[in-house]
């Protein structure tokens, strides 16, 4: 597995409830640009409209050798889930405070471009900040023990 790019912002904005592995639908250049250039999720989410799911402002650079068959940087990319999957994410998100992010974007042993994609509940400002500490003490503690 070769990860191309991950959101580390969905990790500290937002408490993870479920992953879930889905497929994207890509054209061949932004295939050949994830290769090369990698993938920026600068405010990237998920949406549901008429029972699929998209990815929406996944920044994707153009190819440098597409020329006039280059790719729309952040077009909405679909993402192939089950049926039962994305019922079950829809029934999640309908509970107040819940969302879809995408959590890292990578190639699988085959090759093939898959997205991991989280149901998260937004932290509350006072959540950051407590995370931020215990994460302090936790480093304090290793260091000491080091010595």
């Amino acid at each position: 597995m070769k990860i191309i790019a991950t959101n580390k912002k969905a990790y500290t904005d937002y408490i993870i409830d479920e992953t879930y592995e889905a497929g994207i639908v890509l054209v061949g250049t932004e295939v050949k640009s994830l290769r090369e250039h990698g993938a920026s999720f600068k405010d990237s989410f998920c949406r549901i409209k008429d029972g699929e799911i998209y990815l929406l402002n996944l920044h994707i650079p153009p190819y440098r050798y597409g020329n006039i068959y280059n790719h729309d940087p952040e077009r909405p990319r679909k993402l192939l889930l089950h049926r039962k999957q994305i019922d079950r994410i829809w029934g999640k998100i309908r509970q107040e405070g819940y969302t879809v992010v995408p959590t890292k974007i990578y190639f699988n042993d085959r090759g093939i471009v898959k997205v991991e994609i989280a149901v998260a509940k937004g932290k509350k400002s006072h959540d950051k900040r407590e995370e931020i500490k215990k994460k302090e003490i936790d480093r304090r503690i290793k260091e000491y023990l080091k010595r």
